[in-house]
């Protein structure tokens, strides 16, 4: 059931974020994350405070650098369909493309996707565990075949988002607003380890509003790519998943950006993997080091160790597959 809340519609950012300023008050944008923690009772609101009303929030516009802006109200729908992204920034688009339900991706946001909560079944259900303020992460010693293989140190979820990932990998910020101004925060930096605070999942303080992400514009020599696998293709989210950009000269990899998804409680940078791709061509002998280097400091729990290899092979076949012109 859901708690009792009022309701405001503000048409402005800046009553919505004196708004959300306000103790217990929640921010509501596409709802599909929102609604359901509520119902759940993962957490409470006295208020709920509506985006809806904030018509520059929503779209894809170019920047003057040659990038892209994208509304946080724009839907995973829109920006799976967009020309744009999906000619300039295709990790990006194939990401939105694998989001969850047509349903849900016609109605869920861009920032509401980056901000979701952990979908972790101890976290979701009635335990008192270390992300709700316990001292307990019960994933640690009990049903874990979906949980994290890097980065646990506490907290075992794995993140959520498919776009996540695919937007750290193409270097993106994101624009949080509050009654007290305004910030830029990279993408790779807006979501927070367990052991930095486990209990919070991003970078926004009480009362901050994500309100746009900002593409760069792609560098010349720029391939990028998202794939995930999981258990019904239909609207999982990631068992294991792999967001690529590589920058090229000729056959050369100039930079390597790689985020997983499913592998850790933030979208995991796979930085050994980069290091054996930067300078190097992706010949099978390139490919099969980078795979195994991603997965290299893996430590599965008792019930997810098959994530390692299903990882390894899925880098090694987006790989290939990126490199397919050199």
């Amino acid at each position: 059931m859901l708690p009792k809340f009022t309701y405001s519609r503000p048409g402005s950012l800046v009553q919505v974020a004196n708004l959300a300023a306000r103790p217990g008050t929640r921010v509501h944008a596409g709802g599909t994350d929102l609604l359901g923690c509520l119902r759940d009772g993962v957490f409470g609101a006295e208020s709920l405070v509506s985006l809806s009303g904030l018509s520059d929030l929503r779209g894809v516009t170019p920047t003057s650098g040659g990038g892209l802006r994208i509304g946080a109200l724009t839907t995973i729908a829109e920006i799976a369909a967009n020309d744009a992204i999906s000619d300039r920034y295709p990790a990006l688009a194939q990401a939105a493309a694998s989001v969850a339900s047509p349903q849900l991706r016609n109605q869920g946001t861009i920032g509401g996707n980056l901000c979701q909560k952990p979908r972790c079944w101890y976290y979701r259900g009635d335990f008192h565990c270390l992300r709700k303020g316990g001292d307990t992460c019960y994933a640690f010693d009990g049903e874990n075949q979906y949980h994290c293989i890097l980065g646990g140190d506490g907290c075992y979820i794995v993140h959520p988002s498919d776009t996540a990932p695919a937007l750290a990998a193409l270097g993106a910020r994101v624009t949080a607003v509050s009654a007290g101004g305004r910030r830029t925060i990279a993408v790779e930096k807006l979501h927070v380890p367990p052991s930095t605070d486990p209990q919070r999942e991003t970078a926004l303080e009480p009362g901050e509003i994500l309100t746009e992400v900002i593409l760069p514009p792609p560098p010349s020599g720029l391939r990028s790519s998202y794939r995930k696998i999981r258990e019904r293709a239909s609207w999982d989210f990631a068992v294991v998943g792999v967001a690529l950009a590589l920058v090229f000269d000729g056959h050369t990899v100039t930079t390597a950006n790689i985020f997983l998804s499913g592998a850790a409680p933030v979208p995991w940078r796979a930085r050994q993997a980069e290091e054996v791709l930067n300078g190097s061509n992706l010949d099978g002998a390139t490919v099969e080091r980078a795979a195994h280097a991603a997965v290299a400091d893996a430590e599965p729990l008792a019930h997810n160790a098959y994530k390692v290899p299903l990882f390894a092979g899925l880098i090694k076949e987006q790989l290939t597959t990126l490199g397919g012109g050199t």
